[in-house]
């Protein structure tokens, strides 16, 4: 996956947008305000942090080693670091992604999750 195409698929979720309140190379994803995504778009290797359920991010952690890692500068618990270089199927990445955006909607008091299914 390239950058333009992490950040195509962030962006393609029902109310995400891309955001900078880092620094002008930090690509932060929210919805609704709410990050589910953050990567340095330009760095190599390319890498995503993204929000994960705590079980899941064990797992995953043990099972894609080294690719799949804690997420860095964050929650250790809650968020992954994740290579995005070719390392990892693209399809996994986006599953990934998807996994990391629903987790962070489902967060969201129910009159923001009923705004969103309105689209």
């Amino acid at each position: 996956m390239t950058p333009q195409e992490l950040r195509t698929f962030c962006l393609s979720f029902n109310a995400a947008v891309e955001d900078f309140p880092f620094a002008p190379e930090i690509s932060v994803f929210k919805v609704l305000g709410k990050m589910f995504a953050l990567s340095w778009i330009d760095a190599s290797p390319l890498k995503v942090n993204l929000k994960c359920d705590p079980q899941d991010a064990v797992r995953l952690r043990g099972e894609y080693e080294g690719l799949i890692v804690p997420g860095y500068h964050m929650n250790k618990r809650h968020w992954n670091t994740v290579r995005v270089d070719g390392g990892l199927p693209d399809r996994l990445v986006r599953e990934l992604i998807e996994d990391s955006y629903d987790l962070v909607v489902a967060g969201l008091p129910r009159a923001e999750r009923l705004r969103l299914d309105r689209g």
